[in-house]
């Protein structure tokens, strides 16, 4: 019986062994995936981050409105918002709180990840970048700003690419591979190398492709043509003419790293609210022309000389690091990220909506899902009340 015992223990080790050997010997990236396995939304503690300070002398809050939370969800609609562990759904009319609910144990000071919600601000950033003349101009090549960026097609790329999501980068937008470029680019340490070092395997500017890439390329960009760090460039030109409430915070690939700007921006729903604000008014907030209306009409508007994600019709629901969404006869701007955070700007009903969770339908109606339409439904439903 000992012998038995004792050599099944053999074999138990020489198992963990071998399973320690396995695990060391993938990279870093990899290893740290198996670690913390799928994102989340409060992971603001998991990386490096940086600090994107707010005002504390110049803050605007947005008042509650006459009716606030007057409006009971039925319990169908309440029901819905569990169903995909929602732990915000913000209802905002003119300068006014309508309708605030949180849930799962959520409040208006927790800091939510917005994941590819952030890449619209990237793309605001492009804006004031552009107004400030550090960008010369949308069609500059990427090679002007970052010179090595030159290989083979690379060298073709522009700006104004990169913003529709046309630039025709190697990348896999895979969230639950153990190998995908996104899972290197979310847990890795090393987004310059990566993002620079991939292969263009499409020509650029002919079709619209999701590529989360992209959003980080242009984000180097960003830093070489302004020498400041995201962060710190997005803490001067949005957060505090924003007069945000609360400071934010930017994940970092490593200590003093770079932004992951395809996916990193971490706020709360009353702060989130605002770039939805922002859209609203074509780049103004309150009176102060933060990025010029002329760069928010190109933004805002699709990119319709591209051919759509299957390569069939004329690109309608895509500008330029925004989804524009149609919702009962008009367009609706929308942020949105991969765990289902939304920030919906309504012009028709002046109106943004914020819905944050940790998890977002399945099913697609075009290149939407459809809990996207259903959050509008039951804000529409607050805003008619």
């Amino acid at each position: 019986m000992k012998a038995i015992l004792k050599k099944r223990m053999g074999i138990g080790f020489g198992i963990v062994g071998l399973l320690a050997v396995v695990y060391f010997s993938l990279p870093y990236y990899a290893r740290q995936a198996l670690i913390h396995w799928m994102p989340v939304i409060d992971d603001v503690e998991t990386f490096y981050r940086d600090t994107v300070r707010h005002d504390v002398g110049n803050v605007w809050r947005w008042a509650e409105a006459e009716g606030y939370n007057r409006f009971q969800l039925s319990g169908k609609d309440a029901a819905y918002l569990d169903s995909l562990h929602t732990v915000a759904f913000l209802v905002v009319r003119g300068d006014s709180i309508l309708f605030e609910s949180y849930r799962d144990g959520w409040n208006n000071m927790l800091t939510s990840n917005l994941y590819s919600a952030t890449k619209t601000i990237v793309g605001l950033l492009v804006g004031v970048a552009l107004d400030e003349g550090k960008i010369h101009s949308l069609d500059d090549k990427v090679s002007r700003y970052i010179p090595g960026y030159n290989k083979g097609m690379q060298a073709d790329v522009t700006l104004r690419d990169l913003l529709t999501m046309s630039g025709g980068m190697a990348w896999d937008e895979a969230y639950a591979s153990l190998f995908s470029v996104t899972t290197h680019g979310y847990y890795g340490n090393d987004l310059y190398e990566l993002v620079t070092g991939l292969e263009v395997e499409e020509r650029p500017g002919i079709r619209f492709s999701y590529r989360s890439g992209e959003t980080q390329l242009l984000a180097f960009v960003l830093e070489a043509a302004t020498g400041k760090t995201l962060s710190g460039y997005a803490e001067e030109k949005l957060w505090k003419p924003m007069q945000a409430e609360r400071d934010a915070y930017w994940l970092l690939d490593k200590k003093g790293g770079d932004e992951k700007a395809f996916c990193c921006f971490h706020t709360t729903a009353r702060d989130a609210a605002r770039f939805g604000k922002l859209m609203l008014h074509r780049g103004e907030w309150n009176g102060n022309q933060i990025v010029s209306r002329k760069y928010m009409d190109e933004m805002l508007r699709p990119a319709s000389y591209l051919k759509d994600q299957w390569g069939k019709d004329s690109l309608s629901y895509y500008g330029m690091q925004v989804w524009l969404m149609p919702y009962r006869g008009e367009v609706v701007p929308c942020m949105r990220g991969m765990l289902g955070q939304y920030i919906y700007a309504l012009p028709a009903e002046d109106a943004v909506v914020v819905r944050l969770g940790r998890k977002r339908h399945d099913v697609y109606d075009g290149p939407f899902t459809v809990d996207m339409t259903r959050y509008l439904d039951i804000a529409m439903r607050i805003l008619a009340d």
